[in-house]
């Protein structure tokens, strides 16, 4: 076996630990919503055309310097429309939630920033702007880094203590996060169902990882179509994993996108959900930075 190979492809393995989550709970149920809307590529912010990920129009494209004004309008329904809606259906259940905010999306939409703060609702940084952390150069991402932090200081008041990249990270980036310092976690993994201790450079960092599986793009791609579809996909996982939960208790995270799920249509499954979870007294539906705050709490940091 080479000692040098850098991915662990072991983990936890046929023995995870008990996470003690609280009150005895079976499973952890973190919710997320991206925040992208406004931090997307733009020929106003520097790019020779207009991003068209994760909308009805992921096939359209427009010719370099031409504003592609349907992809954009599609993104400010995210933020004008759905983001409210999903934080009404939240409010309506008493359930918190995690942001993943793009520090540039929520300066320009200072009323969504003061009702995160208001509710409650934890954000975890997904960048200055939603661009792919991988493909910028080391000092780039430094400053990406420095600008994000510095920003969601100012608009929500307090920094971020967690950091997810868009899909995935460089092989810098979780260096820069501890360099950065002041993050209690990165989400930047997808490879487990429960937190784990990674050492960078020596110090130990905590991962909480994150899912694609349990995730709304799915409707973008054509694996979901209808509210009914996501509802009993959600579910399914939920169940399998609360019927584990009574030997085995894992998180479960539940990612959203204000420009998806924030339409009516899909939205109904998205409250049938929420229906279901409120009915289990003994699942802990969470902030991710409630999950890392427990884990260093319950779970020897690694010398």
């Amino acid at each position: 076996m080479n000692s040098d190979y850098p991915r662990d492809m072991v983990g936890y393995g046929a023995n995870p630990p008990n996470p003690k989550w609280p009150g005895g709970a079976r499973l952890a149920v973190n919710f997320v919503i991206n925040y992208e809307e406004g931090s997307e590529g733009s020929i106003f912010d520097g790019e020779d055309q207009t991003e068209i990920g994760l909308t009805e129009s992921s096939s359209v494209l427009f010719a370099p310097g031409a504003r592609n004004l349907g992809a954009e309008s599609m993104f400010e329904y995210g933020s004008r429309v759905g983001f409210w809606r999903l934080m009404r259906q939240f409010a309506a259940h008493d359930m918190p939630l995690t942001v993943f905010g793009c520090a540039l999306a929520l300066e320009r939409n200072p009323e969504a920033a003061a009702a995160i703060r208001e509710a409650g609702h934890d954000v975890c940084c997904h960048g200055w702007r939603w661009v792919e952390h991988y493909k910028l150069d080391e000092a780039t991402e430094r400053e990406h880094i420095r600008l994000a932090v510095e920003s969601l200081k100012r608009t929500l008041g307090e920094r971020p203590l967690g950091w997810y990249c868009r899909y995935a990270p460089s092989e810098n980036t979780r260096r820069l996060l501890v360099e950065e310092g002041g993050f209690l976690y990165d989400s930047d993994a997808y490879n487990d169902e429960l937190p784990y201790w990674s050492s960078v450079d020596g110090k130990p960092h905590l991962v909480v990882p994150y899912s694609l599986t349990n995730n709304d793009v799915k409707f973008m791609r054509g694996y979901l179509a209808t509210a009914d579809d996501y509802f009993n996909f959600i579910k399914d996982g939920f169940d399998l994993l609360y019927q584990e939960g009574e030997t085995a208790p894992k998180m479960m995270s539940i990612g959203l996108h204000m420009r998806i799920m924030g339409h009516p249509a899909r939205a109904a499954g998205l409250a049938r959900l929420l229906d279901y979870i409120a009915k289990f007294d003994d699942v802990w539906v969470c902030r991710r930075e409630d999950v890392a705050k427990h884990w260093i709490s319950q779970h020897e940091i690694p010398q």
